[in-house]
């Protein structure tokens, strides 16, 4: 059985940083984000926490593939990836921690 993930985009309160990430579990790695469980990592050191956008894929393999896609791109694409969805850059948390 193949598993689903999801990559999802994170940023700062002042939106200087951007972070993508992929993961088979989204509610659990945003709370790995947000307790900076990692204390060392890129999201940590940036106080990344903010979960400004998200996909949904039925297998990790596309979630990988499509991670590796938007890291390549730059940061003006990136951000009008997020517009599209989400043009105030809310934090989805509230969203997602429901699931």
């Amino acid at each position: 059985m193949e598993r689903g993930g999801y990559i999802y985009i994170l940023t700062n309160v002042n939106r200087s940083v951007l972070y993508i990430g992929v993961t088979s579990d989204l509610v659990f790695r945003l709370i790995e984000h947000r307790e900076k469980v990692h204390s060392q990592s890129f999201t940590a050191k940036y106080n990344a926490i903010i979960c400004v956008y998200y996909e949904t894929f039925t297998d990790i393999v596309a979630a990988i593939e499509r991670e590796k896609e938007i890291k390549k791109w730059r940061r003006e694409k990136k951000e009008q990836l997020i517009n599209t969805v989400n043009p105030s850059w809310k934090d989805f948390w509230n969203e997602v921690k429901e699931w």
